[in-house]
């Protein structure tokens, strides 16, 4: 199944748990599952569905694949939730007008 979706790929804990990881720095898998109960396969299955939805880029350092966050598929996800709370907090301010108008 591909993510296309950063936020269906992040709704697995496990890829969130990479994701995190990952926002402190490039890292290979190896030094990811390390510090994940969970195999270096598995790892690296989690860090395609992020790279598919846009949240990680990847790159060759020998044999190695280095991840780090995407800045652009970030970005996607930080619009998603500042559209959220924008809204949210419209309706919330609507809602205190009305009741003090009202009230």
């Amino acid at each position: 199944m591909a993510y296309q979706d950063p936020m269906d790929a992040l709704g697995d804990r496990t890829r969130r748990a990479i994701f995190e990881q990952l926002r402190n720095g490039p890292h290979a898998v190896g030094e990811i599952a390390d510090e994940l109960p969970v195999s270096r396969p598995a790892v690296s299955q989690h860090l395609r569905v992020l790279k598919e939805a846009g949240l990680v880029t990847e790159r060759r350092n020998g044999t190695r694949r280095i991840y780090r966050v995407d800045p652009d598929g970030l970005g996607e996800v930080r619009a998603y939730f500042d559209e959220f709370w924008n809204e949210a907090l419209a309706a919330f301010k609507a809602a205190a007008e009305d009741e003090r108008r009202n009230g």
